[in-house]
This record gives C-alpha cells, structure tokens and sequence, in this order.
C-alpha cells in the first residue's frame, strides 16, 4: 500500500477520534506522514490528507483549552479525570446529557458522614448537620449554595410608596436569600440553590434541587413556617410529579402573609421525601424552552412523544443575582392542562418586579388520565 494512503487512512481515522480527544496522538503521526509526503509531491492528493492530519490535532487542542484554559488540568466539581473531564465539559455545552459520566461515588463522598438510619440528611442555613444538630465535615457543605453574609437585601417596606403600585417593570424586587432554614433531604438530592423572595400578597422559599439518587423519582415538601419562638405560623405543601435521574426541578413554598400577620417568619422548614413516582417520565421526549420577550417570559414546549403530555416549568426572575419572582407555568394546547402528542404549547409570564434574565426548570411526564 503506498504510504500516502497509509497517511491518508492514519489522518482520517486521528479526526474521527479526536472528537473523543485520544486522536491527537494517531493525528500527529499522519501529519508528520504528510509532511514527508507533500515535500516529494506537492499535489492536492498529498494536501488532503494533511489538512485532515491538521484538524485532528486542532480539534482536541480546542477542547483542552474549552476546558481548562491556558492552564493545567484541575480538579473541577465533577471530579472527573483529566480526559473525562474535557469530553464532559465540551458535549455539555454542546447540549448533550453527560450527566452519565459523573459517577455516584462524589455524591456519596459528600453525604456520606449525613447519612442517617432513615435515609435523610438535614442542613441548617447551608450547612449539613447531624442528628444532634453539630456540624458535618466542611466539605459536605458543597451541596448547598453558599451565601454571602456581607450581602443587602431590600424590603418591600423600603419602596417608594409615593410612585403607586409596590410592584411592576421598574420597581426593585424584595428579596432575602439570609432568611434563616433548616431543612431535611433524601440521600442523593443536592440543593443546588436556595431563595426567599415576597410580593404584597405572598412570601415564598424557593429550592433549586437535583436528582442524583440514581432513580426517577416523585419528590414531595412540607415548607413549615415559624416565629422567633419557634411556633408553627404556616405550612405549604408541594409535589413534583416525576423528575429524571440527573435532572434538577424546583420546590416553591406560598405562605399567605395573611396568616403570618403581614410579617415575614423568623425562620422556615423544609421537609422533602421520595417515592417511586406514579406516571412514566417524558423528559427525554419533551423540549422546553424559555425566553424573554420584553418584559415577559414566554415557555414553550414541544411533544415529540406519542402520548399525552403534562409540563410542569418553573421560571425563576433574577435581578442580578436576587431572585424576584418564581411562576409555575403549564404550557397547554387542550383543555385537558396537557400537550397533545406531536403538538407544541406556549404560555406567557409576568414577574412581579424588573428582571435582567430568567432560569427555566421543569418535569415532563405522561398525562394519565387526561
């Protein structure tokens, strides 16, 4: 065989697994090939082959330096080997699911010294704590969002109430993400981060969650809020249908500041539990996106399956980095609150105060029933 072809065979074969990072090495050798090559014959059958040779060395340098930079390779909060960890980052933010290569093993490194005989955990204003309420090992803490004490919160008490209506585009949202909590989990649910925000009518804890249990699961909360003394002022129940392994959702408290006495609690629980959910996931089979369209947000969603569809999307407003509003939205095109198969969905949403982006979380499943 003539070793042209041998050099063109090397290059091709170094760009295709490249695309996996490990084809830098096979690339550099059919590039050196078809350096040889074109110095005896300057031709476009010598030229192909080294540009192939060429883009197979590009592409993994590219992918390096998506990765880690200029830098050398550092450990990242996968936890992934240095290869791993380049295909990881790259696919992700391509939109592939690579949640599969993140193995259980860090998730359980993290709560493993949490884990109690009923198969829970409990945090405390973002830190994980035994039974008897002493602190965990500092590194468990990566499960929570950590907040910034040094950070100021606006009250709604503190808007101008000469301007009108306490609420709408131009006014500046309350929140107080320091709000004191102390919660409880199932082992293997991560809290990825955790709010509290107000309107005129409501008050709202607000958890961003994942689901790395290995299992699809239903996820259900209790929200309980108190007083300085510790009493029960009010309680909010939510449940999130069916939730993939990997994926995150969102858990919203709503307490009535009617029943709170038009105060904000000193504090407020959370207590979540899991169980085998009821209807077959549809994650996989139903996109969801959203956008903001001046000062709305719009969800739409598409039923690629051939069933019946219920999308439950939460749409969290963030000006800047305070949460300012969260909605449940249920894109919808029957009047079954469900998305027919093969169809699309869209509804719109206001937040309550001016936003500069949004985060769109949500749970697909079959609509039994409907």
């Amino acid at each position: 065989m003539h070793i042209t072809t041998i050099a063109l065979i090397i290059s091709i074969l170094g760009l295709i697994t490249s695309f996996g990072f490990v084809g830098i090495i096979p690339s550099l050798i059919a590039f050196v090939l078809n350096i040889l090559n074109f110095k005896e014959e300057q031709s476009i059958r010598t030229t192909r082959p080294l540009a192939i040779s060429f883009a197979g060395i590009l592409l993994p340098l590219v992918m390096y330096l998506n990765s880690y930079g200029v830098g050398l390779p550092y450990e990242k909060p996968e936890k992934l080997g240095m290869l791993t960890q380049i295909i990881y980052d790259n696919y992700s933010r391509l939109g592939f699911d690579m949640s599969g290569l993140c193995t259980e093993e860090k998730d359980q490194e993290m709560v493993a010294s949490a884990k109690t005989s009923s198969d829970m955990y409990y945090i405390s204003d973002g830190v994980v704590l035994d039974d008897d309420g002493a602190q965990i090992d500092e590194s468990v803490n990566k499960i929570s969002k950590e907040l910034d004490p040094e950070s100021i919160f606006e009250s709604i008490d503190s808007l101008d109430e000469s301007s009108g209506s306490d609420y709408g585009a131009d006014k500046k949202g309350a929140s107080d993400d320091d709000m004191p909590s102390y919660g409880g989990l199932p082992i293997g649910t991560l809290i990825l981060g955790q709010y509290f925000r107000e309107d005129d009518h409501n008050c709202n804890p607000v958890l961003v969650l994942q689901n790395e249990t290995g299992n699809d699961c239903r996820f259900e909360c209790l929200f309980t809020a108190r007083d300085e003394e510790g009493n029960e002022l009010a309680t909010s129940n939510k449940t999130v249908e069916v939730v993939k392994d990997g994926e995150k959702f969102v858990f919203e408290g709503r307490f009535d500041k009617d029943e709170l006495g038009r105060k904000l609690p000193a504090m407020y629980e959370f207590l979540i539990s899991k169980r085998e959910p009821y209807e077959d996931n549809l994650y996989d089979e139903v996109t969801v996106l959203g956008e903001v369209v001046e000062n709305s947000a719009f969800v739409t969603a598409m039923n690629t399956s051939k069933k019946k569809a219920k999308v439950d999307a939460y749409v969290l407003f963030f000006d800047g980095d305070e949460l300012v509003d969260c909605i449940w939205m249920i894109p919808q095109n029957s009047g079954e609150v469900c998305i027919e198969p093969g169809s699309s969905a869209a509804i719109k949403g206001d937040a309550y105060y001016k936003f500069d982006r949004i985060e769109t979380y949500y749970t697909a499943y079959e609509a039994v029933g409907e």
